[in-house]
This record gives C-alpha cells, structure tokens and sequence, in this order.
C-alpha cells in the first residue's frame, strides 16, 4: 500500500467515524480530485519541501489564457513554506493564540491548503478551544486526506468544517454554535497565498472574513444597546408586567394553519414593500396576513387589516407605528417590554383586537412569565421581521411569501414611501438640514458596502442588515420549516430565501373565508381555556407570589452586594495582613449570589466585566490590591442595578410587595 493511499484510508476512517456527512462528500471515485496523475487536484501540484514535509504549490488555472503558457504554470505560488510548512503552521498557530493570551478561544482558519496551521492549533489550543475551518476549494481538503496524516485535526472530532460551500455558511457555523463558543472575537488565520489566488478566491475569502466581523461584532453592539436603553426596557417591564397574567401567550397559536395548505404573507418594511402595493387585495384574500409594526400603516393606508401585527421593539419611536391604532381583527404579538402604550393604548387597554405575548427577550420579564404563564418563544435575531418570520413559522404553514424584506438600501432607500421615518425627516428638515440629510446620514451609520443581490446585481447594505440575513440563513437550515419566497428581487443574497414572481402567488386560490373560520375558531378556543375562571385565579396567584419573590429576592442580592463592597473597600486601604481575612468574606457573597434566583433579573442591567476591568486604577503588579479595588466596583454595580429595579417596581405595584 502505497503512502498517499495508508494516509487516504486512515483519514477516511476517522472522517467516518468523526465527520459522516464530511465522509459522505469524499467517498467514491466521482470525488477523488481532477488533475494530472499522481492525486494534484486541477492548477496545483505537490512538491517535497527541504523537511520532506509535502508542500502545495499553485500552477494556474488550465482555462486561464486560452489554453496559453502564463509564467506561473512554470515557477508556480507556493501556498506553504518549501523549507519546513510544518514549521511554519507552528508559527503560525502560536501568533494566532498569542492573540488570545493562550486562553481558551475561536479559531478560524480561512484557506486550509495541505493544513499545517489548522493542525498545529488543533494540537495547541486544548478541549475548550474551537477551531473552524473555512476552504473554497472542496478538492484541497480531499489533496490534504491523501498526503498527510491528520489525525491531529480529525481524531478528537472538535473541529468545524466549512467547504466547498457559500461563504455566509461561516456565520452559520458560528450561529449553531454560538452557545459552545469560548469567550472573546474569533481570531482569524488566513493563507495568504491561498486566499488570494484569483479573483473570485479573493472575493469569496473577503467576503467570509467580513462575515465573521459583522457577526463578532453583534456583542459589542448589543452591550452599547444595553448600556443605552437598558433602563428604559426595565422601566417598560415594570409598566407592562400586568399584562403576563392578563395576555395568553404565542403557543396557543402554534401550527394552527398545520395541514391547509394556507399560506402566510409577510410584509416588512423595505423599500420593496413599495412594488406589493397593487397586490395587497389579492394577497389578502389567499394569504394569512403577517405585518410588522412599521409596515402596518402601509396596509391600512390601502384598507386592510392584517391578521397579526408583531411588535417586539422597547423604544419610543416603535410605538409612534402603532399610535392610535383601533383595528378590530388585528391581533398584536408583542414583547413584554416594549414602550407601555403599545399594550395599554390611550384608554388603558390595546387598540387591537387581541393581543398575544411572546416569551420575554430580556431575564428580568422571563422571571415572572416563567413563574406565572409561559407563554412561547420566538425567535429573535436583531429585527422584527426576523420575530415576524419566526411567528409565521409557528403558525405551521407550508409557505411563507416575503414582501419588503431587501436587507439593504435599493436604490439608496431605506424604507417604503410614506413610512414613519420619512414623514419623521420631513417634519424635522429645514433649509441646510434637509430630510435628504438624514437620509445620508442612516446610509452611513451602519458603516456601508456592498453586496450581492438576488437578481444577480449588487445592493448597498450594512453591517446590521447583514447580520440580520445570517440569522435568516442560520435559520433556513433547521428542520421543518416552512418554504420561503421572497418578493424582493433585488433585496440581498440570504441562501435560503427563494426568489418568486408576484404571479406565483396570485395563481393561488382565494382562502379568506377559510382564513377567517380558523382565526375565529383559534380565538374561541383560546377565550374558553386561558380566561377560564379558575385558570384566570391561578394565574392571578402565581402572577402574585412571582412579584413578591422577584422583589425580596432583590432586597436580599442588594444588601449582600452594599456588604461586600462596603468590605472591600474598607479593606482595600489597610495593611496586606488584613485585607487577606476579607477573602473568606467575599467568597461567601459571591456564593450568596451565585445561588440568587433573582441574579440574571438584577444582572441584566450590570455592565460588562472588560468594562469594570478597564476602569481598575490598581496595576497589575498589585494582584490583591487589584482584585479589592475589581471586587468593589463589581459589587458596587450589582448593588446599583438591584437597587434600580426595585425603584423601577416600587413606582408600578403597591407597597406590601416591599416588606419582609
């Protein structure tokens, strides 16, 4: 048996064992690699480094020129070191991890090549690292499986692969595994030589490298949102808590068009929403209707009234789409913290017909839900329509069709003629400000490139959209969901998303009268089980034992904190012998809080740790100094944030709650 076939059927045993859907893709003659004789996959030969190590080398693209000689089908592009490319990996790994500080992180390698970098950190970066691998080119990764062993890389079976696919199916990966995922940025490892090959090698490695910085930086943009509003949703909370027991939730409509063959209409509120105008009547009589809350004057505007509208936004601004609203067959699907008029209306009571909740974004609502009605979950990826999306899907229907939905600015637009944002830079514009101003400056805020698009064109988006059509795209892959077409041509590429004609939809036939029977049934159902009487007094019990354990548990995590920071700091500025005997002390707050129901709830508003630690005045060099002076910002800011949410609940619910 030959070298290249003993590491072929060693590597082929451990990706059958490991990876089967990996195996699957190699296995059989129709996948072993085009090329000359000897395994080179098409443009690439294997030379023998000066280590005797296998190096790649790139010889061109046979197509290239016409058939003609080009220089680099003679000297060629090394892709590894020709003196020691295991060496080199070595080197490489230790850079990457040295980015880390050697703490356990998430490596991604862009370009596998033969893999000496990939196994090099899958040796180095220990149980608790993951380590991705991204490669276009699905015939290098079988070239690698022949002339090397990679039981380094394959045999603990904790690395992630991502070939020969579309490069959004990185952020897939990182998405699925986002709850696995050690803390801090990805740190990327690129070939350079590998990468950068051709153009269309050039673009699809850029491509998935923004990718994975749009996605990495969902948590930065998420802790200066809750930095900026974090106060407000909680104050929402407080305002909207009557409405857990007062609400049913989301689940009680789970797969109620299940088995009829009715389809869902969504409309978000892209510029495309512009070109359905026409088709709104049509679409209504065929379809469920789906509207988010800043399309819903888009329809009214024309005379309908959607079934469902999905409001899940906590600022101000949202609730203006919504403002004075009176529809009698809409039913609202909201979040528990959104801007409080959105459920109490002008009158004390929603403007809609019903209203329905969905399980809370934030721990502070899910606290109380959990203990009082849960009430069912949706998916929540940064927008409404991805709440919108994922509300249709738990209707049960077969298809879903998308209008509005672009994930970027056609033409330079940002939302459908005469919505609310519009109408807002109207109002707001004057002689050197005007509206076309702010419309520049929402262009450019979400730092700008361009994209793809499902015409085949290219779309100006931002780093939110995209992140957005990740979301979408991690999603598309699950099981048991329904197909979805887009009506949004020129809207981004979202593999996934299916691209449809107006035509194919209205080829459908008319179901409202059906429509309409279901939703009456459902709601008739839902009245007889949730508002019950006995069922409304339970609720109405749990509702209350929830509020009072939420506040005497906050009572109690803010007292242990006032303690433990009142100790850290007296003991932060007395000799090293004393401030030793108030670890024992600490130790014993942090366990107090460890086992704290109410912990998440008072936590949510609690900055960052990074944040705490830059702030830290004690240098490195004083370790217990440093870790007294940590210890009582951190307590301090535990003990501000429990003390604000019982303000918060103080102003809402009646003062027996806060006795003990």
């Amino acid at each position: 048996m030959s070298g290249a076939e003993s590491f072929l059927e060693q590597n082929m045993a451990l990706l059958r064992s490991r990876y089967p859907g990996l195996a699957d893709l190699y296995a059989g003659k129709d996948n072993a690699p085009a090329g000359t004789p000897g395994g080179s996959a098409a443009g690439f030969r294997v030379e023998t480094a000066a280590s005797g190590d296998p190096v790649l080398v790139y010889t061109g693209n046979p197509a290239d020129s016409a058939g003609g000689i080009r220089d680099t089908d003679i000297i060629g592009i090394l892709i590894h070191s020709r003196r020691d490319p295991v060496r080199e990996g070595r080197r490489q790994a230790e850079a990457a991890l040295a980015e880390t500080g050697r703490e356990p992180g998430t490596f991604i390698v862009l370009g596998f090549g033969l893999g000496y970098a990939a196994c090099a950190l899958a040796k180095s970066l220990g149980p608790e690292g993951l380590l991705i691998i991204v490669e276009r080119r699905k015939e290098l990764f079988r070239l690698a499986l022949e002339r090397r062993d990679l039981a380094e890389l394959l045999g603990p079976g904790r690395a992630v692969f991502v070939i020969g696919e579309n490069s959004g199916a990185v952020t897939g990966a990182l998405s699925m595994l986002e709850k696995q995922l050690p803390g801090g940025e990805p740190v990327v490892v690129k070939n350079r030589a590998l990468t950068a090959l051709s153009e269309e090698d050039e673009s699809w490695y850029e491509d998935a490298e923004r990718r994975i910085r749009i996605w990495a930086s969902k948590d930065k943009i998420n802790a200066a949102t809750l930095k900026r509003f974090g106060r407000r949703w909680t104050r929402n909370l407080g305002a909207n808590f009557f409405g857990i027991p007062e609400y049913p939730g989301v689940r009680h409509l789970s797969g109620i068009l299940a088995g009829t063959g009715i389809p869902v209409f969504l409309a978000a509120a892209g510029p495309s929403l512009n070109d359905s105008g026409p088709l709104l009547r049509s679409l209504y009589e065929r379809c469920l209707v789906v509207a988010v809350d800043t399309s819903l004057r888009f329809l009214t505007r024309r005379g309908l009234e959607p079934d469902f509208v999905v409001s899940v936004d906590p600022q101000y601004w949202n609730a203006r789409h919504l403002h004075r609203m009176t529809l009698s067959r809409t039913a609202l699907i909201a979040e528990s913290a959104v801007y409080p008029p959105v459920l109490r209306g002008g009158t004390g009571k929603s403007g809609f017909g019903r209203t329905f909740l969905c399980r809370s974004l934030f721990p502070l609502g899910r606290f109380i839900e959990d203990r009082t009605d849960p009430k069912g979950s949706l998916g929540a990826g940064g927008s409404v329509a991805t709440t919108a999306w994922d509300f249709a899907r738990l209707l049960g229907p077969r298809a879903v069709w998308i209008a509005g939905l672009d994930l970027g600015f056609p033409a330079r637009q940002t939302h459908f003629k005469g919505a609310l944002f519009e109408e807002h830079s109207h109002a707001l514009s004057r002689r050197f400000r005007p509206a076309e101003t702010l419309s520049v400056l929402s262009l450019e805020s979400g730092f700008p490139f361009f994209a793809a698009a499902a015409d085949g064109g290219r779309i100006l988006t931002d780093r939110r959209l995209s992140l957005y059509g990740a979301w979408f795209e991690n999603r598309f892959r699950g099981e048991k969901n329904p197909v979805s077409y887009s009506l949004s041509p020129g809207g981004l590429v979202v593999p996934g998303f299916v691209p449809a004609e107006p035509g194919q939809i209205l080829a459908l036939p008319p179901r409202r009268e059906e429509i309409e029977y279901i939703l009456d049934r459902a709601y008739v159902r839902i009245g007889d089980e949730f508002y019950a009487p006995e069922n409304r007094r339970d609720r109405e019990q749990r509702y209350a034992a929830a509020l009072k354990s939420l506040v005497s548990g906050l009572e109690e995590l803010r007292d242990i904190s006032e303690g433990a920071a009142e100790e850290a700091e007296k003991r932060f500025h007395q000799p090293e012998t004393a401030r030793e005997n108030c670890l024992q002390k600490l130790d014993r707050a942090n366990a107090a809080i460890s086992a704290s129901p109410v912990k998440d709830a008072a936590g949510f508003l609690f900055p960052p740790v990074p944040e705490l630690e830059q702030e830290l005045t004690v240098p490195p060099s004083e370790p217990l100094r440093r870790y007294l002076e940590f210890s009582f910002r951190f307590y301090r800011s535990l003990a501000d944030a429990a003390g604000y949410t019982l303000s918060v609940l103080g102003r809402n619910f009646t003062t027996d709650l806060f006795h003990k």
